[in-house]
């Protein structure tokens, strides 16, 4: 079976763990019982050893997949010659009467026919461990098990199986509303009917289950089905026994086919976390919003201002980086990673997500316990502490380190938010070195940041190099859009990294990142420059901009880190948080300047406006 295309995976999950289910009906990927556990299934990383687990028909057909309506519930559809299949895919996930949210380590596969009579086959093939040493299957009554030394999972069944040892296979025949079940569990030593398991209770629960949660969104206005997608897809990634949010459920999908661009993204980056928690608030989620910023301090507060900048989900130190090698990588994009050697760099940046996270938290809220606030305290008084020195920067390059322009400016956005906090709640007993350093700070970025022969803000003080993060300065208030130094920058940022609005975090041929190759265009960068036409009264082109970066969604609304600026063709990590962030802040705040627009630039008006305009600003800076 050749790779898929990375668009071509719906994810399934339960807050524990996820699965990516392909469009032809195969599971390639999974890792049980958590998100960094060791993978179950690996074909998504070597095509002919990673181990699946497959239901399709035997005969040629045509598949699609989707959610169903705002729910992490996927339905492939198969049509054949003979007939029409449909097949769910769902990670159990519900509530009880008392609240209390159910989420064991199953999945669960429905097969049913709609029309006519299929033949189908199952193949259950895993690889645990990541294909490393022999995972035993063995066949009996009620399905088949799966051994290797690292654990055990067992396969119901309502399909008789046969194994060779390596796999087990069933055939059957499906007629017209006949259906059959499958239900993988993880650390079962011994299959049971499928019956015992209640599939369809199990899932008319899970279906409420995250309905419910659609429900709960406050917004209603455009591209609400994109922004709850995300919402959804968000919450697929969040790790629930203690709020960590994996920055994707995948491993070393490559930011360029065959290059070693390829990362281990299954751990918790402040970063993230501090996002998370304003789409939170946006979309009316107080409750959840409350708990994720609990868990932000909780998690700050055990290292204080010498917190890293990624976990891993239960809070400590990530696996140090090694390579596999049981596998190949996806399309041969070696090597193989697991853990992630980033959590030792020094990143600057941290500061600014942390105190940005509770000065978000603060105006939407209006209050700050007194431990929060000595927290957030500490972090301004090491922003100013360490600010002047270099680090690896928000791109954790492996070269360097360097003053990097984007980790001072998120430094003076620790301190500039800690100023207007502490104003706030009446705490002045630091405001006068806070504001020196601020300056200080500011002065630093303006005059060995800004390079004068490109006219720009460059990516750090020892290079004429661009980076997309620059495109920040505005949205975090260091400088107005209408700055002349800004609105050079925004140009030749555009010149020099984007395609069709398509930018690159920074020209890897020309920095030394300490990584070989090259990479796509990042979509987080993307929307921000979506947000900065916002910031320039550019509606109609941001519109159009930001329903183009939607266009490279999958089919079931889904985002990957990167894509090929050429072909389109998704790269990195899938899903990515980041990207499904910028989807869900971006759009709203479009929503809010459509608002506030003029009488004239609302409803169909604006969809003229924005189509005739929408490659204004990119064919103003090609000319």
């Amino acid at each position: 079976m050749a790779y898929k295309e990375i668009s071509d995976y719906g994810l399934i999950g339960n807050s524990h763990s996820a699965a990516l289910v392909c469009n032809e009906g195969s599971i390639d990927w999974c890792c049980l019982p958590r998100f960094d556990s060791p993978s179950v299934f690996a074909a998504l990383l070597d095509d002919r050893k990673g181990g699946r687990f497959r239901i399709r028909p035997r005969t040629p057909f045509k598949s699609h997949h989707q959610y169903f309506r705002e729910t992490n519930v996927v339905q492939t559809v198969f049509w054949t010659d003979s007939g029409t299949v449909g097949l769910t895919d769902f990670m159990p996930c519900y509530a009880t009467s008392t609240r209390r949210v159910i989420q064991p380590p199953e999945i669960h596969r429905i097969v049913h026919c709609i029309h006519g009579k299929v033949p189908m086959e199952v193949v259950f093939e895993p690889r645990m461990d990541y294909a490393r040493g022999a995972t035993t299957v063995g066949s009996s009554r009620h399905g088949a098990t799966a051994a290797h030394e690292t654990g055990v999972l067992s396969l119901s069944s309502d399909i008789p199986l046969k194994s060779d040892g390596a796999r087990a296979v069933g055939r059957f025949n499906l007629g017209q509303l006949d259906s059959a079940e499958f239900v993988l569990r993880y650390g079962s030593k011994q299959p049971r009917s499928p019956r015992t398991h209640t599939c369809r209770t199990k899932l008319e629960r899970t279906l409420d289950y995250w309905q419910r949660k659609a429900e709960g969104c406050v917004y209603r206005g455009p591209w609400r089905e994109n922004i709850v997608r995300s919402y959804l897809a968000l919450h697929l990634m969040i790790y629930a026994p203690t709020g960590a949010p994996v920055a994707a459920p995948t491993t070393s999908l490559p930011e360029e086919i065959g290059g070693e661009r390829n990362w281990d993204y299954r751990f918790a980056w402040l970063r993230d976390a501090s996002l998370t928690l304003d789409a939170l608030f946006r979309l009316g989620h107080m409750d959840e919003a409350d708990g994720f910023f609990n868990w932000l301090i909780t998690l700050c507060a055990r290292c204080g201002p010498k917190a890293q900048v990624l976990y891993d989900i239960d809070f400590e130190d990530p696996l140090d980086e090694i390579e596999l090698d049981s596998l190949r990588g996806y399309r041969d994009s070696r090597p193989v990673r697991i853990g992630n050697a980033a959590y030792r760099q020094l990143q600057l940046d941290s500061f600014g997500e942390v105190v940005q996270t509770a000065y978000n938290y603060l105006n939407h809220r209006g209050r700050m316990t007194r431990r929060t606030w000595v927290l957030v305290e500490s972090f301004v008084d090491a922003a100013c502490d360490t600010w002047q020195l270099p680090d690896s920067g928000i791109w954790e390059v492996r070269s360097g380190p360097y003053h990097f322009v984007y980790s001072k400016l998120m430094c003076w956005v620790a301190v500039d938010r800690g100023i207007k906090m502490a104003e706030k709640l009446g705490h002045s007993k630091k405001l006068r070195r806070w504001r020196e350093a601020r300056g200080e700070i500011r002065e630093d970025i303006l005059a060995r940041g800004w390079n004068r022969q490109k006219r720009s803000f460059t990516q750090h003080y020892e290079t004429a190099s661009l980076d997309a993060s620059s495109l920040l300065m505005p949205l975090l208030g260091f400088l107005p859009v209408s700055d002349k130094r800004m609105a050079s920058t925004l140009r030749r940022t555009v010149e020099e990294l984007s395609r069709d609005g398509l930018l690159r975090r920074y020209r890897t041929d020309e920095t030394e990142d300490g990584i070989s190759g090259s990479e796509g265009a990042f979509l987080w960068c993307s929307f921000w420059l979506v947000r900065n036409l916002i910031s320039m009264g550019r509606t109609g082109e941001a519109i159009a901009l930001y329903e183009k970066l939607l266009s490279y969604g999958n089919r079931l609304g889904l985002f990957p880190e990167m894509v090929d600026p050429v072909s389109g063709e998704a790269l990195g990590n899938f899903p990515q948080a980041l990207t499904h962030l910028a989807a869900i802040t971006t759009g709203l705040d479009l929503a809010k300047a459509l608002e506030e627009s003029a009488a004239g630039t609302k409803g169909a008006g604006v969809e003229v406006q924005h189509e005739e305009h929408s490659q204004q600003f990119l064919a103003e800076v090609a000319s």
